[in-house]
């Protein structure tokens, strides 16, 4: 399904019969990543459902400024029931701002290095509403 799911809006490179869809997208991210000079990041993305009670989502997705903010999906780990994503490539030295979706709704990131005010277009169609306003979550990708 995921494969099909890659290939149907065509922005996934084909993969390889053994690739995974992370791989997949981390070419996607590596070639974004090339067309920028300097150091690269990587960051593994974590959602697990707030509480064990709740019906688990079809999907869970990341979007941001190191994706263009098109969102790609999270493949689930079926064993700890965890959604997760590892992107190579982002570009370095500099604050990202992104947001998860689950189900196409934004949620809450408790691994985020920290909230800010949306200030553009896409950052508004992204957004989650707090209890302090609307927010972006924020990602520091320093490298040595």
């Amino acid at each position: 399904m995921i494969s099909s799911f890659d290939n149907f809006y065509g922005e996934c490179p084909p993969r390889n019969a053994g690739d995974s869809p992370n791989v997949a997208i981390n070419r996607t991210a590596q070639r974004m990543a090339s067309s920028k000079s300097g150091p690269v990041f990587s960051k593994i993305f974590r959602w697990q459902s707030p509480s064990p009670g709740t019906p688990r989502p079809v999907s869970v997705e990341v979007a941001g400024t190191f994706t263009g903010w098109r969102a790609l999906p999270f493949m689930r780990d079926a064993v700890t029931d965890t959604w997760q994503l590892r992107l190579d490539g982002i570009p370095g030295n500099r604050t990202h701002r992104y947001t998860l979706l689950v189900d196409g709704i934004p949620a809450h990131d408790k691994n985020c290095d920290g909230l800010a005010v949306p200030e553009d277009f896409e950052e508004r169609q992204h957004q989650l509403m707090t209890a302090r306003g609307p927010r972006i979550f924020l990602l520091f990708a320093q490298t040595k």
